[in-house]
């Protein structure tokens, strides 16, 4: 006799959403389980879930509350599920994904399939062009103060699957269990963290702001990547009455706009030369302000662009700090590149897509750091320059060693 089940699950399904948990690597949740020990007895683990999952008979363990510090200072609550709640929230959002994806706007750019930061950054630069106000805004806490009985609604709205409703309901009163262990009930937002929050973030503002700037202000072009968002004006005035109009909107759905990091700004350059207070923001680790620039033909001109961003430039230094390379004399110069290129590359995808040069400083740190490691490990070398002299003869001989070599940024003895 073939057992039923009241929902019908795939198990295919179930093995593709440990797949991809297991490719996001992770760290593990509250019952500190891990993948590895997930997989010691893989069969029966996912038999389990799909089992659960399939008779209604599957509920989520607490959320591990790990505080993680902000860009802006101070701290945001990330929650951690399990390796299985993990597996359960893939699998959900294997099914609900697709019945929402297609109906987000093309300018919706965060944790999407095929949607990137440096996407919305490259269309925000053109528009900056094309119109002279940005308002840039942000989310008070947005993961947090999502409320529930509305973003059920809007899940309601895209499925009839009742396994599905059920376990998103499930997955948003799961308690936060914090450090002491302590167990603090959820009545509202969703966990950064879980695997199912982007969708449902952005399934919520799709609906609260997307869609409504969409028909409401048809003129105006904007860009969303999860809770920061720019919205391109023609006037000052235009630009202070859809500040006003998305305030409202926002409260309306339990949301605030966070006045300290919303602000309106003109697009200075050669050809925009009004005087007013706000000439630069901030979207996305980038710094859109006036720079030089210098046209096909040689001449130099202002032009509004963007590039990497102080504070993202000194999160990078903070973290270079952290290596304490110049501490690790019993290892060799590839021993380092392969704790830490991986970590350069990356910085260079992201931040040198616009206004390059902006990011050299940043990569000769690195390569400062570097120095100081030579000069502590070869008494030789102790001499500033002997060790910039050693190092640089390396990285012309060997520049695939560090991903800001290869670019041509060189240790030299200057």
């Amino acid at each position: 006799m073939m057992e039923t089940k009241p929902f019908n699950i795939s198990k295919r399904a179930v093995v593709t959403a440990y797949e991809k948990v297991k490719a996001n690597k992770g760290t593990y949740g509250v019952d500190g389980q891990s993948i590895e020990d997930f997989e010691k007895n893989l069969k029966n683990n996912l038999y389990k879930i799909w089992n659960r999952m399939s008779s209604g008979s599957y509920f989520p363990q607490p959320v591990k509350a790990v505080a993680i510090p902000k860009k802006s200072g101070g701290t945001r609550l990330l929650g951690i599920p399990t390796v299985e709640d993990r597996i359960a929230q893939m699998l959900v959002k294997l099914y609900f994904e697709p019945e929402v994806e297609p109906m987000f706007y093309e300018d919706s750019y965060g944790y999407r399939p095929n949607k990137s930061a440096i996407q919305a950054i490259d269309v925000t630069r053109k528009r900056c062009w094309r119109k002279d106000w940005v308002l840039e805004f942000d989310i008070k806490g947005l993961f947090d103060n999502i409320k529930h009985d509305i973003l059920i609604k809007m899940v309601k709205k895209h499925t009839n699957e009742e396994w599905i409703i059920l376990y998103i309901q499930r997955w948003l009163t799961a308690p936060f269990q914090m450090e002491n262990r302590e167990l603090v009930p959820r009545i509202s937002g969703t966990p950064q963290g879980g695997v199912i929050s982007p969708v449902l973030a952005n399934l919520f503002l799709h609906y609260v702001f997307d869609d409504f700037i969409t028909k409401e202000f048809k003129t105006i072009p904007w860009a969303r990547y999860a809770d920061d968002g720019v919205a391109h004006c023609v006037s000052l005035k235009q630009a202070k009455y859809l500040q006003k109009r998305l305030q409202e909107r926002f409260e309306e759905y339990g949301l605030q706009l966070n006045l300290d990091k919303t602000k309106i700004v003109y697009c200075k350059d050669d050809d925009r030369n009004g005087d007013y207070p706000n000439i630069s923001f901030d979207f996305l680790g980038y710094t859109f302000k006036p720079r030089g620039a210098k046209s096909k033909y040689g001449k130099y001109f202002t032009s509004f662009l963007p590039a990497i961003a102080d504070n993202a430039k000194k999160r990078i230094r903070k973290e270079v700090r952290s290596w304490r390379v110049q501490l690790k004399v019993d290892k060799d110069l590839w021993d380092i590149s392969s704790m830490f290129n991986k970590k350069i590359q990356g910085w260079i995808n992201y931040y040198t897509h616009f206004y390059k040069t902006e990011m050299y400083a940043v990569l000769r740190y690195i390569n400062n750091a570097l120095v100081k490691w030579v000069r502590r490990k070869y008494k030789k070398r102790k001499h500033r320059r002997r060790a910039e002299y050693w190092l640089g003869s390396i990285a012309k001989r060997d520049r695939n060693l560090f991903a800001h070599w290869k670019m041509g940024i060189l240790p030299t003895a200057e």
